[in-house]
């Protein structure tokens, strides 16, 4: 009998944890696992604020695939995914040609939604991958080196502009004015000079936290000098402004530093492989397969998971990816031994969003609000359980977050 061909596209949260756990559990003799990635690394989606914004170094954030995944085990595959062919069952590689698959496993993450609104792909800055959130480190850095090196002083290279009052936007407001007066003292700037804006088209930012929560986030980061502009629509962002409506007039405000952090979608691959998708993501089995395809499993950004008690998708967090993948191994090792394929049933632990690395504010299982340093406490507990599950305890060490007193 032919092993069975299992292929992991995306070394995300998901795709990491599908590959780790069947490595545990499959020997090279029941399947031939092949994992692909466009780096040799995997990386912590949810530090990106912190590489962003300069508060911790972007190696903090990487994980060699190395030190994880038994390459023994599980055939690495450092490539670019093209397109999937379900027709034929492979998968077209940049490099590599093309790969079969008996059972696939789609984890290729999220790309930036634009919503068509013009500049944003040109001029403004995103927090998506390792190197995006690198250059928006370095060019704030150089912003603020540049404005006394100029003769006539530009007020658009200190203004900082946030497009999104989501988890990422609000969680890089939060490291980024914490960043500021360090700024300001390394390149000999008035702290006054320096403004930081969030323009988001909800009457609050984190839509869907609890008011409680969300009032105790706006305070604070107000209260550290973020003016926040609610109930408004960005229009467009040029090179040197950005240019939004609210109330029915026109506003601009000069910047050389536009974020977008409003909107995710799925990997556009996945729209156009023919699967079937519910704007851009796949609309998958309680099994988390590709409805009609079930050799193919869907999973973290590219999967809609339906919460049918609230009536809307459940968001794709780190979370949600992190147990798709203890259902789509269990089913995987079921489709390649024999057993019963079992459903995905999520359970949400709590949510919690930093505001800066001594802030925070969030929800735990048992309905506990946190706010400040108990919900600091409470993210890196978080980001540390993570890492032992990806890598135990050496992972752990290597790159655990332990400062919890600051």
């Amino acid at each position: 009998m032919n092993k069975k061909k299992i292929v992991i596209l995306g070394a995300g949260y998901g795709g990491m944890m599908v590959a780790t756990k069947l490595q545990k559990k499959l020997s090279p003799n029941d399947a031939e696992i092949t994992l692909v990635n466009k780096h040799d690394y995997h990386y912590q989606a949810t530090w990106l604020h912190e590489v962003s914004a300069g508060t911790i170094h972007q190696d903090r954030a990487r994980i060699r695939i190395k030190d994880v995944v038994n390459f023994n085990k599980v055939k690495f595959l450092q490539d670019t995914v093209l397109a999937i062919d379900t027709e034929s069952k492979s998968v077209k590689l940049q490099n590599t040609g093309r790969i079969e698959y008996d059972i696939l496993v789609v984890a290729l993450g999220f790309q930036p939604a634009t919503f068509g609104i013009p500049g944003i792909e040109e001029h403004a800055f995103t927090i998506s991958t390792i190197n995006t959130s690198r250059l928006l480190r370095e060019h704030i850095e150089y912003n603020f080196a540049m404005y006394n090196n100029e003769v006539e002083k530009n007020p658009a290279r200190l203004n900082i502009v946030v497009g999104g009052g989501g988890f990422t936007g609000v969680e890089y407001l939060g490291e980024i004015v914490n960043k500021v007066p360090e700024l300001c003292k390394e390149y000999d700037i008035d702290p006054a000079l320096v403004r930081v804006f969030n323009i988001d088209g909800s009457p609050t930012v984190l839509k869907g936290f609890d008011p409680q929560l969300v009032e105790y986030a706006m305070s604070s980061l107000e209260s550290r000098g973020v003016e926040f502009i609610n109930n408004a629509h960005l229009i467009e962002i040029k090179a040197d402004k950005v240019i939004y409506e609210k109330d029915g007039e026109t506003k601009e405000i000069p910047t050389m530093n536009a974020v977008w952090a409003a909107g995710v979608r799925a990997n556009v691959i996945v729209e156009e492989s023919g699967l079937g998708t519910n704007r851009g993501k796949v609309d998958v089995t309680p099994e988390m397969r590709a409805p009609g395809h079930d050799d193919i499993f869907v999973i973290g950004d590219c999967a809609l998971v339906m919460d049918h008690k609230a009536g809307f998708p459940y968001p794709p967090t780190a979370q949600i990816a992190i147990q798709e993948s203890g259902t789509i191994a269990h089913n995987i090792i079921a489709l390649v031994k024999g057993g019963e394929l079992e459903a995905f049933k999520p359970n949400i632990l709590g949510t919690v969003a930093s505001l800066g690395h001594k802030d925070g504010t969030g929800i735990v299982l048992d309905g506990r609000k946190l706010f400040g340093w108990k919900a600091t406490v409470m993210k890196k507990i978080i980001d540390n359980r993570y890492l032992l599950k990806l890598g135990g305890i050496g992972l752990l060490i290597k790159k655990g977050k332990f400062n919890i007193f600051g």
